[in-house]
């Protein structure tokens, strides 16, 4: 077994140091999220513009029509000509409707809008009701 020179110890320090570091910064992270206290993901802002000829907003909402709480858009709601568009905001923080359900995107406005596109000129039919 070769000697250990000075060079190779201070080598070995400084990656085992920078090793160290890199858990202790990632380690509280993924304690938070492992043990349900997620961290939080930013509120999405209003919108209402329109887009491709159709009107499309968004905005914060603390209870679903009929009074019960929104299950998975959270606390925001999605429109299209003034039609509920169901949204859902994933664990990661991305969106998805039930117009393109297998196209996450950033935010709800953009969910509206890959939505508009999949409708292709279509009406948005409401969602049913459980």
């Amino acid at each position: 077994m070769p000697d250990i020179t000075r060079r190779r110890a201070l080598t070995a320090t400084a990656a085992l140091a920078a090793t160290a570091t890199v858990t202790a910064l990632v380690a509280p992270a993924a304690s938070a999220a492992g043990h349900g206290h997620p961290m939080p993901m930013p509120k999405p802002q209003s919108f209402d513009e329109v887009y491709k000829g159709r009107r499309i907003q968004g905005r914060p909402m603390t209870t679903a029509p009929g009074g019960h709480h929104h299950e998975h858009g959270g606390d925001y709601q999605v429109l299209i000509d003034g039609v509920p568009l169901h949204v859902m905001r994933n664990a990661d923080g991305s969106w998805i409707s039930i117009v393109s359900h297998y196209d996450p995107v950033s935010t709800p406005r953009a969910a509206a809008r890959a939505a508009v596109d999949e409708l292709q000129g279509a009406p948005l039919l409401p969602f049913p009701a459980n």
